[in-house]
Formats: C-alpha cells, structure tokens, sequence
C-alpha cells in the first residue's frame, strides 16, 4: 500500500503504514447505535479518554443523527451546543485529532475554531458547499463520503443501476468542488458511503469493490464506515445493535485487507487488534508480489 500524509490543520497522519481507527463519539440522544449515551460533556469526555486509551488515532465527534428514522435536521444552534464543549476540552488534551462529523459550514467553523482538526462531511458538500470553505480556511482536513438524497430521503431511496459508477461520479463531483473552494488535494479523503442510500447487495458490493474504489481515488486516503450498521444485522438473522460486533470485526478485516487507510468504528478494543492482525496479513501478501 502507498504511503501518504493527510495534512490537518495542525498536524499530518501518516497512511499507508498501518490503518488508521477512527474512533465515533456521538454526543447526541437519538443516534442508531449509541444515542443518548455520550450527550452530557462528562459522558462525553469519559468515552473519549476510553477510546483513547483503547487505540483511537482520531475522536469524531458528531451531534446530528443520520439513522433511518432520524427527526429531521437538527438546527445548527442546537449541533454547536452539543458538540462545541466536548471538542474544546478534547482539543485541550491534544491526544489525537478531532474530527467535526457535519454537513454544516457554521458548525464546522465553530468546530475547527474549538480546536477540530477534520471535517467529516457525510454528504459530500451537497448539503452546504460553503462547509469547504471553513475546511480551507483552517486547512484542515475534509472527509468527503458519498450518499444520495437529502437527510430525511436517503435510507430510503430506490437503489441506483450501478452504484460503483454513481460513487465514482459523486465523489469526482465532491473532490472538484472542494477544491474549487481552495481545500488542498493533500486535506481530502474519500469515503465510498456505504450504508447511505444503497441496498444491501450494494454495501456489499462496495465492500467487496474497495480495492477498484481505492484505484478510482488512488490520490486520497480511503475511509470505511461499517460499524454495526444495519445490513450487518441483517446478514446475522436480524441481530439487534447490540449484538453486531463480530459482524462489524468481519468487515473491517475485509476494509483493510481491500486497502482502507482508516476505518470509522465505535468498538476501538476489538477494532485495534482486528486491524493490527489484518495488517499483518496485508503486509504480508504485499511482501510476495
């Protein structure tokens, strides 16, 4: 795997060495996996230190839902009460970088201004495309991920024809516009989406298709998004959130060894060891070519 720097705000994190784990801090009360437990800054600040010591090499740290279901978009005053203290005190820390999960430009702002160092943007500035401005400004990084439809349609759109060539072609769309606002191509990751406004077979195809994804946007760092989403439940018989560990462990294994660079995860423990395991392997298979 090619090694790379993803320039920060304040710092660069070296890809390609090993993979990268993203630890999700979801200071919100109605998130799928974890909703209201981390929405008070003590909770907050307990995880955080937790999944730190745990391995995290990046805190991202969101306050709006995406779960199918969600109540509609939270207003942007609302997204900075919550996440504005935590980001703040864990910037204080400066143990690793914190990345802002939101599609807003007023709470990135807010967010890089606290001490964020990444913009994790699910809706690949479709939603404001002014949040790549607050990403240039600061020079921090900008996760790009593609998704389909807006905050209240996309987990429940009809699947499109090809979805290889829709994320290629909405990801193109992403990186051009952000860097028509001035984000450097050396602040950009991508992020193929998986689990936002696709069916089943379609995860799994992404999955399955990393290593093609990874050549479509070999010049950026590549982020995976599995963790205990609901097509893993469904694979397992309908296994509630609780209880999709080892499915997620799977597909992170399969993350890495088709070359994600960082994989999004809530269980840091498990998903340490799972990396650190696949790595091996990886490096190993690279070893023998």
């Amino acid at each position: 795997m090619a090694q790379r720097e993803w320039k920060l705000a304040r710092r660069a994190l070296r890809v390609g060495e090993r993979t990268l784990v993203m630890g999700v801090l979801n200071v919100t009360p109605d998130s799928f996996s974890d909703g209201g437990q981390f929405h008070t800054l003590e909770r907050a600040l307990e995880r955080a230190g937790e999944m730190v010591a745990e391995g995290a090499d990046i805190l991202d740290v969101g306050g709006e839902s995406t779960r199918p279901g969600a109540a509609g978009v939270v207003p942007a005053e609302e997204e900075l009460r919550r996440v504005v203290p935590v980001i703040e005190r864990l910037s204080e820390e400066g143990t690793v970088p914190i990345s802002v999960d939101t599609t807003k430009a007023a709470v990135a702002r807010a967010a890089l201004d606290a001490g964020a160092e990444i913009v994790n943007d699910i809706s690949g500035l479709r939603f404001d495309p002014r949040l790549a401005d607050e990403a240039a400004r600061a020079r921090a990084g900008l996760v790009l991920m593609h998704s389909r439809g807006s905050a209240e349609t996309m987990h429940t759109l009809e699947p499109v024809a090809d979805i290889m060539a829709e994320v290629e072609a909405s990801l193109n769309a992403s990186v051009a516009e952000a860097l028509r606002r001035g984000v450097g191509r050396e602040a950009i990751a991508v992020d193929p989406g998986i689990g936002f406004g696709k069916s089943q077979e379609q995860n799994l195809e992404l999955l399955a298709k990393l290593p093609e994804f990874a050549r479509m946007f070999a010049d950026f760092p590549v982020l995976a998004g599995t963790s205990r989403k609901s097509f893993i439940g469904r694979l397992l018989a309908g296994a509630p959130v609780t209880e999709r560990l080892h499915g997620t462990m799977a597909t992170v294994a399969a993350a890495v060894l088709a070359g994600a660079h960082i994989i999004r995860v809530h269980d840091i423990r498990a998903a340490v060891e799972t990396v650190r395991v696949a790595d091996a392997i990886r490096r190993a298979a690279e070893s023998g070519r």
